[in-house]
């Protein structure tokens, strides 16, 4: 088996997040031995985050075997995943801010059961795919507050923001988000672009948005931008464009991801 150099755009706070994780288990555990130090444990599942690396190449590149690799990976994404913060903790870091951004983005699956109709609550028929859905809270720089577990890729946002609970929180802890049509009727946390007008009932069109409107939408959207920088972000972690796992697993390489996130900010 042929190996070569590589390299990964990941801060090193996030290897090291993942270091002191793992030495802090293996202490205890009370482990003795193990194949690889908890530095290059570490360096191994940053690269199956980050890189997306099938267990037979990170088996090859690290001289361990894919049983190995596997018990190491759902050892230290079950440590991240505990890491990553509780809605509730993200609210009280939101409230310090003057805004949230709050979007849901899909992440496409492809280990999903075909037969007897088990797919179509991960189909979604915006995005002609199968998926889970998350929802992302960012703050007015781009920066993830809150990502949350997954749901069906079905799930509209606006139904999955409410089943997580999210825009109860926002609104009993009075923080304002900007968020997409999308969200309309989230309450007066949540504010929204305007929508067209009725339709005219002389010509049977949508009434245009007045000028005034369209300029309120302008703005409305340039406050939106760093949330999609961090829907964006969340995506550069190779391992979620494709989630190989099955559906259910795929809440916890959210959470690691997560964690890895906030550490590098």
């Amino acid at each position: 088996m042929l190996s070569y150099p590589s390299a990964m755009t990941v801060s090193t706070r996030a290897l090291t997040t993942v270091t002191d994780l793992l030495r802090r288990h293996r202490t205890q555990r009370g482990t003795r031995w193990r194949k690889l130090t908890a530095g290059r444990q570490a360096l191994l599942v940053v690269a199956y985050l980050r890189k997306g690396e099938t267990y037979t190449d990170l088996a090859g590149g690290f001289g361990i075997g894919t049983s190995t690799v596997y018990r190491y990976l759902r050892e230290a994404i079950a440590l991240l995943a505990a890491t990553a913060p509780t809605l509730a903790q993200a609210i009280e870091i939101a409230a310090r801010k003057a805004f949230v951004i709050l979007d849901g983005t899909l992440l496409r699956i492809d280990r999903v059961g075909m037969t007897g109709g088990r797919d179509r609550p991960y189909y979604s028929g915006k995005h002609k795919c199968h998926g889970v859905n998350v929802q992302v809270i960012a703050d007015p720089a781009g920066r993830v507050v809150w990502i949350s577990p997954t749901l069906p890729g079905a799930r509209h946002d606006m139904g999955a923001a409410r089943e997580h609970g999210i825009i109860d929180a926002l609104d009993a802890a009075g923080v304002t988000a900007i968020a997409d049509t999308a969200y309309q009727g989230g309450g007066p946390a949540v504010r929204v672009p305007q929508r067209r007008r009725r339709v005219d009932p002389d010509t049977g069109r949508y009434r245009p948005l007045s000028r005034s409107q369209k300029e309120v939408n302008t703005a409305h959207a340039r406050q939106r931008g760093p949330g999609e920088r961090v829907n964006a972000e969340l995506k550069n972690w190779r391992i979620l464009r494709k989630i190989r796992s099955c559906p259910t697993r795929a809440a916890d390489l959210v959470a690691a991801v997560q964690t890895l996130m906030i550490a590098s900010t």
